[in-house]
């Protein structure tokens, strides 16, 4: 149920936006307008409002909307009405009209950032976990514990971070840009303003996708290599181990932090039998050598071991906010960035470098708009905001059945001084899906 109204809501508040984007222009340039639905098929509900007596309809499929205007390509109209014709309007107005859905979408989203920004989140702190070996933040020779304080893209300046997001974004649009990435990081061993090289642009073009961090070898924010609740007659109870117990070996190989444990302990039922393991701890400050036999299931058709047991501390968290001003210029500027890597990203996708798995369908759209309402108000907006954005930037292409196509119909008669022949300009419509 929650899956499903979220996924309503955001279908609702993302066409409403976009059209109503159409329908203030059309109005202010003059145009009259006679429908402004949201949904197609039969109507469910309708009613008439304003001067034009315009007819406001919600219909049975809400997977998209229009806003039908006086046209005498539709329609036969009335001489004295001929001038409210949006056919008869001004090249500059009509293309003001069909460019305000997107655009409207754009702003939106701009609004949806910097209300984020100015409600502050608690987000993981920007503090590295150890890396999978053989990645190419091994590489970097980043080691758990590792704070990231600064970012600099290729050559340019460092930046300040302040959270793990903003770094996992900041190492997205790198990697999709083909650039590397400087990490500054105040050391796990006390060194401060140390720099941490990420050579992203080794990445080929169709391995960036939802996986990007797992491939870089960074699976999440640190977590401290201690124990949580433990499941009683698991393997991790039955060697006496408790909640709070810090790991900090096992057979003699140091743990650096919560990932890196959670991955020996799966990896060491790989082979479908696990020898007893010594593992060394700290409990309450005093060091324990306690002997773990992980059991060994099948997780996928693939053997792992498990101990039963929560590993891994709580992820430290930061307050990220911004006041009023500053949080919307940084919404700006998210939009911009979320716009240019979807841009970026499609491009990629039609050349054959980026794999179209990174599309997502109404399915994935609506599991997503769930999970974002059930974590908060915060995160939802967010997932608003980008998608948002991307119906904005999918809008805006030249394709004929787009509101793009209908600009690129209008440059053609910038440039030549006539109308496009082949524009069969109708009602705009505008797709969601």
């Amino acid at each position: 149920m929650m899956t499903a109204l979220s996924f309503l809501a955001a279908l609702a508040v993302l066409i409403v936006v976009h059209e109503y984007g159409h329908y203030r222009v059309a109005r202010a340039c003059g145009v009259k307008v006679l429908r402004f639905s949201v949904g197609f098929g039969k109507p469910l509900l309708r009613w008439r409002s304003g001067r034009d007596a315009t007819e406001f309809v919600l219909a049975v499929f809400p997977l998209g909307g229009y806003v039908k205007m006086l046209d005498e390509r539709e329609m036969t109209v009335a001489p004295e009405e001929r001038h409210l014709a949006f056919n008869t309007q001004s090249l500059g107005r009509r293309s003001a009209i069909v460019a305000a859905g997107p655009l409207a979408n754009l702003a939106l989203a701009v609004l949806l950032y910097a209300a984020v920004n100015w409600m502050g989140v608690m987000q993981a702190a920007p503090v590295l976990p150890h890396p999978t070996p053989d990645s190419l933040a091994a590489a970097a020779e980043i080691v758990g514990g590792d704070r990231v304080t600064a970012v600099a893209v290729a050559d340019q300046e460092l930046e300040p971070v302040r959270s793990f997001e903003e770094v996992r974004w900041l190492i997205t649009q790198a990697a999709v840009k083909g650039q590397d990435l400087q990490l500054q990081v105040d050391s796990a061993g006390g060194q401060s303003a140390q720099i941490r090289n990420l050579a992203l642009s080794r990445f080929e073009a169709g391995e960036i996708d939802a996986s990007l961090m797992q491939k870089l070898g960074i699976s999440g924010p640190y977590t401290r290599a201690e124990l949580g609740e433990v499941v009683a007659g698991g393997a991790a109870a039955r060697a006496g181990l408790q909640a709070k117990d810090e790991v900090l070996s096992i057979d003699g190989r140091a743990v650096h932090d919560g990932a890196q444990l959670r991955r020996w302990v799966r990896e060491s039922g790989a082979s479908g039998t696990v020898q007893p393991q010594r593992w060394k701890l700290n409990r309450g400050g005093v060091t324990l050598d306690v002997t773990v036999h992980p059991d060994v299931l099948l997780d996928g058709g693939t053997s792992i071991g498990r101990i039963a047991a929560y590993v891994g501390s709580p992820v430290e968290t930061v307050q990220v906010e911004f006041g009023w001003w500053q949080g919307l210029e940084k919404g700006w500027s998210q939009t911009w960035e979320v716009a240019g890597l979807t841009l970026n990203m499609m491009g990629q996708m039609l050349t054959g470098q980026a794999s179209v798995k990174n599309l997502s369908g109404p399915l994935t759209i609506a599991d997503y708009a769930g999970r974002s309402a059930a974590v908060g108000l915060a995160a939802y907006l967010t997932f608003l905001a980008l998608i948002s954005v991307s119906l904005g930037v999918l809008n805006l292409l030249p394709l004929p059945v787009l509101d793009g196509g209908h600009l690129m119909y209008y440059l053609w008669e910038c440039v030549t001084g006539a109308p496009c022949r082949i524009c069969g300009l109708r009602a705009f419509s505008s797709w969601v899906l």
